[in-house]
């Protein structure tokens, strides 16, 4: 079974779906730091991160799951300086272990030039 969940706007998105679900695993796609206004705070990664992961959970509950069935999260960086930051506030975000896989990666540039990271995810549903 394949279901996807779609964004509401979708003329502000790219061809693509925000999650997808195969089975009983869903698959989101890399979420950026838009507030619900869709505005995006320039240079300021915590509230670049907290943007992201509250787009996260959002894609989670409305697949019917949460972040503590993430098996997998990959996350892409734009500073280096940042990663000290993220890991704190991933915590506190992902809570106690079992933690899921993980990969982060410094990268050069994301679509949107103003933002700091994007994060993405695989969680088990059902």
């Amino acid at each position: 079974m394949l279901t996807h969940y779609s964004p509401q706007e979708p003329d502000r998105f790219p061809p693509l779906s925000l999650a997808v679900r195969v089975g009983d695993l869903l698959f989101v796609s890399g979420m950026g730091p838009f507030d619900e206004q869709w505005q995006i705070a320039k240079d300021d990664f915590p509230a670049q991160m907290r943007a992201v992961l509250a787009w996260l959970d959002r894609a989670l509950r409305e697949a019917g799951t949460d972040r503590r069935r993430i098996v997998k999260t990959n996350v892409l960086l734009t500073r280096e300086q940042d990663i000290a930051e993220m890991n704190r506030l991933y915590a506190e975000w992902i809570g106690a272990p079992p933690y899921p896989a993980r990969t982060t990666a410094v990268v050069k540039a994301l679509p949107v030039p103003d933002f700091l990271l994007e994060i993405e995810c695989v969680a088990a549903v059902g």
